[in-house]
């Protein structure tokens, strides 16, 4: 798929969720015997998928403050949900195709950690393609978000990998001169703050969603002031993501600094979503873009929406540098394959209980087949080093750098995607019940030069 003048031709495993859903106020969250419920969740791609239960079944659902009422997909073999009082509607959200159909559905009870709510409605997406489980290797239902910020301060803890659910009349604004507090603006049920960015010497203000459902740095939108604009010779095109109505594409670059409250960040990554995929973003009168995950978890911060305020604090990920995936490989977990493992054999005695050394028995090598993740290649950045070494679309990873991908979640391999230029990567895949061994150095994906191939057989 092209975009005008530009055709766009890699893709980087990041997701979006910054959807647009105009709700009534339903009955909010109740945490009775508790003053706090702390939820711990998994960071993939710098995206919090957290447990919620919904009508008693448990699911994983995305924390996106871009949402205002809970969504619920990849409805496969979720029959014992027990949804009830629907009706059709339409979901708008990033992307250009438009409305999406849904259904909606009253009286659902849903909880999250100690936190019940009774009678809340549930928008239900069947459309199968929109499904982030395969990109994100991990089971996602659906995604979820101002129902929970507006009836608590909710603190996340990016580094420890946990959410607290805080009941406001208990909370304490922090004395501590390491917490700051940014004042931010509600806008439709979705928070914003300001922040600066830098252009050619200049501090630009700039007015940022605040996004928790989405990968990526800072998003950008070109034009929205004069001096937003990409540079001429700094830039790349990419799949930026997906969002409810389709995929966003355009141009990934880099920022000489982005200032948020006394926090500076230098060399910060920053993406331009062409303008065709932003018909619901645009809608805020003065919104220049967005902030999300790869700089949100550089804090731990607390969310406090009845005071329009958010409090932020470093923690350990604050100094970590912004890269891109510079292998122009983007993987999905598509099904399985069978994997043959060796088993341990233990010697026991008559009463079944583990002895040390094998009593004199010869144990021959035993091997069982387990059903492992099969990771797929869906996109490559066309004349990147991996292409021209030899990789395919449809290829299925083996091993990286000798390590069997089996033992590894799709997150720890895309990280090897994610390291410096000039890193070797040797891939094993399988391509039509072969298996082929390719090398490569990993690209730099802002100056192309002659490739870097170490070799492939």
């Amino acid at each position: 798929m092209n975009i005008p003048d530009r055709p766009i031709k890699f893709l980087i495993t990041t997701v979006l969720f910054g959807f647009c859903l105009f709700m009534n106020s339903q009955n909010s969250f109740n945490l009775r015997a508790n003053k706090s419920s702390k939820i711990r969740f998994k960071l993939i791609n710098n995206i919090i998928v957290m447990p919620v239960e919904l009508n008693g079944i448990k699911l994983s659902f995305v924390l996106d403050t871009g949402v205002s009422r809970p969504i619920l997909f990849n409805l496969a073999n979720l029959d014992s949900l027990q949804i009830k009082n629907t009706e059709q509607s339409y979901l708008r959200g990033l992307g250009r195709n438009g409305n999406v159909q849904a259904i909606r559905s009253r009286g659902n009870i849903i909880k999250v950690g100690e936190a019940i709510a009774v009678n809340r409605d549930i928008s239900m997406v069947f459309d199968p393609s929109i499904n982030f489980t395969a990109r994100l290797g991990v089971p996602v239902h659906g995604i979820i978000g101002y129902d929970i910020f507006k009836d608590f301060i909710v603190e996340i803890n990016y580094q420890s990998k946990y959410i607290r659910l805080h009941k406001r009349r208990f909370f304490k604004p922090k004395a501590s001169k390491k917490w700051k507090r940014v004042s931010i603006e509600l806008i439709n049920r979705k928070p914003y703050v300001k922040g600066f960015v830098s252009y050619e010497d200049q501090k630009i203000p700039v007015k940022l969603l605040i996004d928790t459902g989405g990968g990526d740095s800072l998003w950008l939108f070109e034009g929205s002031k004069s001096e937003i604009k990409v540079s001429d010779s700094l830039y790349f095109e990419d799949f930026l993501g997906k969002g409810l109505s389709g995929p966003v594409y355009g141009l990934r670059s880099k920022l000489p600094f982005f200032e948020l409250s006394t926090f500076g960040f230098k060399n910060v990554n920053v993406a331009y979503p062409d303008s065709l995929y932003l018909s619901t973003a645009r809608t805020i009168k003065g919104r220049n873009g967005s902030v999300a995950g790869n700089i949100l978890k550089r804090f731990n911060v607390f969310f406090d929406y009845s005071n329009n305020a958010l409090w932020l604090k470093k923690n350990g990920n604050f100094k970590l540098p912004f890269y891109y995936n510079n292998s122009g490989i983007v993987l999905e977990q598509r099904g399985v394959r069978m994997v043959k493992q060796r088993q341990k054999q233990v010697a026991t005695d008559s009463y079944g209980r583990e002895v040390e050394g094998n009593l004199g028995i010869d144990f021959s090598d035993t091997y069982k087949y387990v059903l492992k993740p099969s990771y797929e290649v869906v996109e490559l950045r066309k004349d990147s080093n991996a292409d021209l070494a030899g990789v395919k679309l449809g290829d299925i990873i083996l091993s990286i750098n000798k390590k069997d991908v089996s033992e590894l979640t799709l997150q720890q391999v895309n990280e090897y995607f994610y390291n410096k230029k000039g890193f070797l990567l040797r891939l094993l895949v399988e391509r039509g019940g072969k298996t082929r061994l390719i090398k490569f150095k990993l690209d730099d994906v802002f100056k192309k030069k002659s490739p870097q191939i170490e070799g492939s057989n």
